[in-house]
Order: C-alpha cells, then sequence, then structure tokens
C-alpha cells in the first residue's frame, strides 16, 4: 500500500513533491488561521466598548459643562456624541474589511489545496492498482472478493487517505501555530490553582482530548470488525449478482439472495447498534468541549481581567487546539473504515504474494 507510490521512482516526483506542496499549503492556511484568531480580539473588543466614549476628554468636559447647565452645551455634547459614534462604525467597517482580506485569501488557498489533495491521492490509487494487478494476474488461487478489493478497496483507500491524512496535518500544524498563542492567553485565566499553571489552557485541551482519545477507544473498540464483517458479506452478496449477470439459472435464486442479503442486514444492524452509543458519546464531548474555555476565562471577564475579545479568542485557540488534539477522536468513523480496508488489502497483498 505505502511502497507501491513512495518507493517506486515513477511515483516519486507526485509522492514526494505533491506531499511537499500539500505540508507548504497547510502551512499559509495556518498563518491565515492564526491571523483571524487576532482579528477576533479587536473585533469584538470593539463591539463589546460600541458605546463607550468615556475615552473623549472633550466629551467629558462637555458633560461637565452640561450639568451645569450652561448654554448650548447639551447641544455640543450631543455633536460630540455623534462624532464618536461614526469613528466606531468607521473601525467596524475596517474591521469587517480586515477580515475579508485574511478569509477570502483563506477560502482560495483551502480550495487549491483540496484539488491538489484529490489529484495526489488519486495517484496513489493508480499507482497500488498497476503495482497489484501484475502479482494479481499470476495468482493462481483467488481470495474472495478480490475485484471488489482491487478496485472498491483501492478507491476507498485513496478517498480516506485524502480526507483523513488532510486532517492530520491541518492538526500538526494547528498544534504549532496555536499552542504558544494558547499557552500566552493562559495569563488571563482567574480561577484558583488553574491561574497558577504555566500555560493551564493548553495543557487543559491536551488532558481532556486524550481523556476523550481513551474513552473513545474503549467505547468503539468492536466497530472496526463490524465494518470488516460487512464488507464481507457485501463481497459475498455482490459476487452472487454478478455471476447471475451471465447465468441466472444457476444464480442469485431468491433462496440464495434471501440469504446473503440476510447476512448484509444483520451485519448493519449491529453496526447501528455500536454506532448508536458511540455517538451518543462522542456527540456529548463535542457539545461539552464548546463551554470548556467559558468556564474557565468567564469568571475573569466579569472581574475585569479580560476583556470580551480576549475571551472569544481564547475560546477560538482553544477549539483549534483541542480540535487539533482531539483529530484522532472527530475521525473515529473514518478511521474505523480505514481500519477494515487496511485489513481487507493486507489480506489481498498476502494471498497474490505481493512484495511491493
Amino acid at each position: 500500500m505505502i511502497k507501491s507510490f513512495f518507493a517506486d521512482k515513477k511515483w516519486a516526483l507526485w509522492a514526494y513533491g505533491g506531499l511537499l506542496t500539500l505540508i507548504i499549503s497547510l502551512v499559509f492556511q495556518t498563518q491565515l488561521n492564526v491571523m483571524i484568531n487576532e482579528w477576533y480580539k479587536s473585533f469584538y473588543d470593539l463591539a463589546q466598548n460600541a458605546a463607550d466614549y468615556s475615552s473623549y476628554e472633550d466629551l467629558l468636559a462637555c458633560e461637565e459643562t452640561a450639568q451645569k447647565n450652561e448654554q448650548n452645551a447639551t447641544l455640543a455634547c450631543a455633536q460630540l456624541k455623534s462624532a464618536a459614534q461614526s469613528d466606531k462604525v468607521l473601525q467596524f467597517w475596517e474591521q469587517i474589511f480586515r477580515f475579508l482580506a485574511i478569509a477570502m485569501p483563506y477560502v482560495i488557498i483551502y480550495t487549491l489545496t483540496t484539488f491538489f489533495a484529490s489529484h495526489w491521492c488519486f495517484r496513489w490509487r493508480e499507482a497500488m492498482t498497476f503495482s497489484y494487478l501484475s502479482a494479481w494476474r499470476a495468482c493462481k488461487s483467488d481470495i474472495e472478493g478480490s475485484s471488489q478489493r482491487m478496485q472498491e478497496d483501492i478507491y476507498r483507500f485513496a478517498k480516506i487517505t485524502e480526507s483523513l491524512g488532510l486532517a492530520v496535518l491541518r492538526a500538526i500544524m494547528t498544534l504549532v501555530a496555536f499552542i504558544p498563542v494558547l499557552w500566552t492567553l493562559s495569563s488571563g485565566v482567574d480561577l484558583p490553582f488553574i491561574r497558577d499553571v504555566s500555560g493551564s489552557l493548553v495543557w487543559i485541551a491536551l488532558a481532556v482530548s486524550l481523556g476523550g482519545l481513551v474513552i473513545s477507544w474503549f467505547v468503539g473498540i468492536k466497530l472496526p470488525k463490524l465494518e470488516y464483517n460487512i464488507q464481507k458479506s457485501e463481497a459475498a452478496f455482490r459476487k452472487e449478482l454478478v455471476f447471475a449477470e451471465d447465468d441466472k439459472l444457476h444464480f442469485a435464486s431468491p433462496a440464495a439472495v434471501l440469504s446473503l442479503f440476510t447476512g448484509v442486514k444483520l451485519s448493519f444492524y449491529r453496526l447501528f447498534l455500536h454506532y448508536g452509543y458511540f455517538n451518543i458519546w462522542l456527540i456529548s464531548f463535542s457539545q461539552f468541549m464548546v463551554i470548556v474555555p467559558y468556564m474557565i476565562m468567564g469568571v475573569g471577564l466579569f472581574s475585569g481581567v479580560i476583556t470580551l475579545g480576549i475571551l472569544v479568542q481564547v475560546s477560538n485557540a482553544f477549539a483549534q487546539v483541542r480540535e487539533s488534539f482531539s483529530v484522532f477522536i472527530d475521525n473515529w468513523t473514518t478511521i474505523t473504515e480505514l481500519r477494515s480496508i487496511h485489513k481487507r488489502l493486507s489480506e489481498f497483498e498476502e494471498n497474490i504474494g505481493y512484495k511491493g
């Protein structure tokens, strides 16, 4: 699976050059993501102080004068307040355009990266297919569902590699960029005990992610085998139908189809059951993680230690780091499918005597 693409000189440029291109692209994406996180602070601090004009010394003086009921003081105050409002609105639009200047390049780079990754993974699929082909043609005793493994399993392997590989690379880049940011923002924590720990937010994100991963492993421990059983039962059902295309007299009888489809049905019902309680855990964990940074930092907002902008910035940075630590939890279903495909392709390689 790996050697057919990365150890073949024919595919070296695509394998290593393509991987380097993806990494460089993801570095740029991550830098733009950090800039968006910094934008949160400026924008939400502006929103928090939208009606605050106390920074204008002239307005203070005007209000003092108005309290003395001096002539025209009220009108002067209104004019100054209007000017202050106009300045705030101008700052608001500046922040909006600043966001667009960061977000639109991010969208373009993200789209191009996904497009290139699709081509890169398809080259990997092509390398695997033709690398297996010669060994498969020379094999005298075929394994069950060999055509499916050559076509569908290799396709799914490449497709999952594309999505999961990008997710893991993005997670690594995000951790490199956001851990220093979150470490610095930890100085705003105002909870007892936690505030005395350097980089407390980073350690909390790591702890909850590792804890969630361990629990997910045990909760979903049966899923890979169930996915594998489904692929076997689907292969047997498909094989019967394929044979029936040329000989309906001896294949795909109602009894045979009912028996094979019953096997498919029971396999799926077991999978649905186990995914039911696994999804309860996974969704509960994800929803709880949304409020964790607010639970940690919220006290500081009311005590004046931090501003609303810092709170939102912390929430975003914490989510970025926590989700990167939790990339395997968030993609557990995909990983489960990949493990079952890897098992089927490993069996196929062993059967055809593939050496890579």
